[in-house]
């Protein structure tokens, strides 16, 4: 693929090449190798899987490929076979042979296919596995159907279409037109319409002009950008590209956080293998438009994902937010006009300009339009990426494709938007996830991570715990963020830790006003979010930590008093020993009751969280057992 692509014809052409070279053989065997399934032996599946197709000699009729990430990670390492779209999940290398053998013979390996949770039946359909109904994808459009290393397969399935329309047959202006009306709007957290801001940036006069990408994804629990940059790095940088034309750009940079080794792999190598075939450079695809792309790796400071400090960041200066306004798309990179979107962003706009904006427009709610990609996290039985429309509740996401909370557990709520975001309680599990509707109850959209919470999780820990991380991650610009947000905290662990007093209620709202309305970037400014809506629906645990001695969710170790067994709930199951780190809970299998030793005991609460008859009890602190 060395030859320069100066036309569409030539991009066509290659484009049936390519078909050809992947439609060759009668079964493709995919294998997830993104972070989450190398973790646990993807790349060890694959090399197995090869080599059973070898030592059978199918090697002309059947073909392996590592992809992205697949979104079940729950249940990786996952290969799928094509073109059935047969899932088998959680494979081992050991299963390797088991599963050629059957593609040979043409049936299916049973014992190996996903059990239904509800039905108990086996389900050998990838579309019919619970996880995957109700998801619509775009930005993960291609994940587990393409080798993100190979441009070829990219081209096989459209890639660069949209770039060839973009060029040759839209001007700027109609590039910025289809955006607005298509209501995309910025996945990075804040919302903003990306026509909007592409065509605030086209019209400055200045020059040079810059587009960056943010691929600087911080938010615990969240790993949406990490997993596209991975999986499918030819549609973010075909966006980008795009988007250069779109504003007038020659340059652009891709800014993605050192954490991501393998994110930073897939995109140089996409980079460099565009500009070998032409689509990077000189007068790409035969016009008069030239541009150059970077990568960027950041040192992991959170604060960086805010655009000021990122473009600090890519200038050599310290990370650290500037006033606005100037807004970046008048006083950006080395002070001239940018463009700022993030990863996710980026990945929709090849199938707006392809499909055109009245098909985006026609997904989603009519303010918050398309899909969004978030990352499910937490007490849920499915862990893992999921792309669903806009709007689509909270209830869907997290029971219909999470499947519900595990070990029988109750919801109790969700974390939106991680350290900027808020709980959300059972109550608004019918609750749209759109900008406006989450906005309206004190959370927001964030990046997409959603992170599940069962009866477990102490409500006053959870609003500590992301205080905590902002806290660290302050660069301490300001006065409000650098003093306020640790004020917050020191009083947030006085709570947990039994010490609190009435007074500190009101106080820890005081403190969040002023924060919210005088600190100078957006990290500052959101910070206090967690602690306000966990407040709003769960003061009642504030106020049993503090006026009575109580945690609820008995998980603040210095209000639990201590651990005990009802000897006529207890099943003598050993659950609660195996999960003691201490072997304070002891007993003889199936002879009860088991007993826990106080004076080992940590308190840890392991065997209550274990214990599937709920005969582990807890008392408060000063109260015996």
């Amino acid at each position: 693929m060395s030859v320069k692509i100066t036309s569409r014809e030539m991009l066509d052409e290659l484009k049936q090449a390519n078909l050809a070279r992947l439609d060759a053989f009668e079964h493709r065997i995919t294998v997830c190798n993104g972070t989450g399934c190398r973790a646990c032996g993807g790349v060890e599946v694959k090399e197995a899987l090869a080599a059973a197709i070898d030592q059978r000699g199918l090697s002309d009729r059947i073909d392996v490929m590592p992809t992205g990430c697949q979104g079940y990670c729950q249940r990786g390492p996952l290969v799928v076979v094509e073109p059935e779209g047969t899932l088998y999940p959680t494979i081992s290398p050991e299963d390797a042979e088991r599963i050629v053998q059957a593609i040979e013979q043409g049936g299916l390996v049973d014992e190996l296919l996903l059990e239904d949770p509800i039905t108990k039946e086996r389900v050998a359909k990838r579309d019919g596995i619970r996880f995957y109904k109700g998801q619509e994808r775009i930005a993960f459009a291609l994940n587990g159907k393409i080798d993100p290393t190979s441009i070829g397969d990219y081209i096989a399935y459209d890639g660069y279409q949209a770039l060839a329309k973009a060029l040759l047959e839209m001007t700027p202006e109609k590039i910025i037109d289809e955006m607005t009306r298509s209501g995309l709007r910025g996945r990075g957290g804040a919302g903003f319409p990306t026509g909007r801001k592409w065509a605030g940036c086209r019209k400055q006069e200045a020059v040079p002009k810059y587009v960056i990408c943010n691929g600087d994804e911080g938010d615990p629990g969240a790993f949406m950008d990490r997993s596209l940059i991975e999986a499918t790095p030819h549609a973010i940088l075909e966006g980008m590209l795009i988007a250069c034309h779109a504003v007038g750009s020659s340059e652009a940079h891709v800014y993605v956080r050192a954490e991501y080794p393998l994110a930073v792999e897939h995109i140089r190598k996409a980079i460099d293998d565009a500009r070998e075939l032409g689509l990077i450079g000189e007068n790409v695809l035969g016009t008069d438009f030239s541009v150059d792309v970077h990568v960027m790796e950041g040192a992991g400071a959170f604060v960086c994902g805010e655009s000021t400090a990122l473009m600090y960041s890519i200038e050599g200066r310290r990370g650290m937010p500037r006033l606005t306004p100037p807004r970046s798309v008048e006083h950006g990179l080395w002070g001239k006009p940018t463009v700022l979107n993030n990863v996710e962003t980026f990945a929709n706009v090849p199938a707006i300009i392809l499909r055109g904006a009245e098909w985006f427009a026609g997904i989603g709610t009519e303010t918050s339009t398309g899909t969004k990609v978030f990352s499910l996290t937490g007490k849920v039985e499915n862990n893992g990426l999921v792309e669903v429309p806009m709007g689509t509740t909270i209830r869907q996401i997290v029971f219909d494709i999470g499947g519900g909370i595990p070990d029988g557990r109750s919801f109790k709520a969700v974390q939106t938007g991680g350290p900027s975001g808020g709980c959300l309680p059972e109550s608004l599990l019918d609750l749209p996830v759109d900008y406006e509707s989450l906005s309206e109850h004190d959370a927001t959209m964030g990046s997409g991570g959603i992170i599940v919470l069962d009866d477990t999780s102490c409500m006053v820990d959870v609003a500590r715990f992301f205080l905590d991380f902002t806290a660290s991650e302050s660069c301490g610009k300001c006065a409000p963020c650098r003093l306020g947000v640790p004020a917050m905290l020191e009083i947030l662990t006085r709570i947990t830790e039994g010490e609190g007093v009435p007074e500190d209620i009101e106080q820890l709202r005081e403190l969040a006003s002023v924060i919210c309305s005088t600190a100078l970037c957006g990290l500052g400014q959101t910070a206090p979010n967690p602690v306000l809506s966990t407040l709003h629906y769960f003061e009642d645990e504030y106020r049993a930590h503090i006026e009575e001695g109580i945690c609820p969710a008995g998980s603040c170790k210095a209000l639990v008093g201590a651990y005990a067994i009802d000897p006529d709930a207890c099943k003598a199951c050993g659950k609660c020993a195996t999960a003691c780190p201490t072997g304070a809970a002891s007993g003889t299998l199936g002879q009860p009751p088991y007993t826990i030793d106080l004076a080992t005991c940590v308190k840890c609460g392991a065997c209550f969280e274990a214990c599937p008859f709920d005969a582990v009890i807890r008392t408060a602190k000063g109260v015996s057992a």
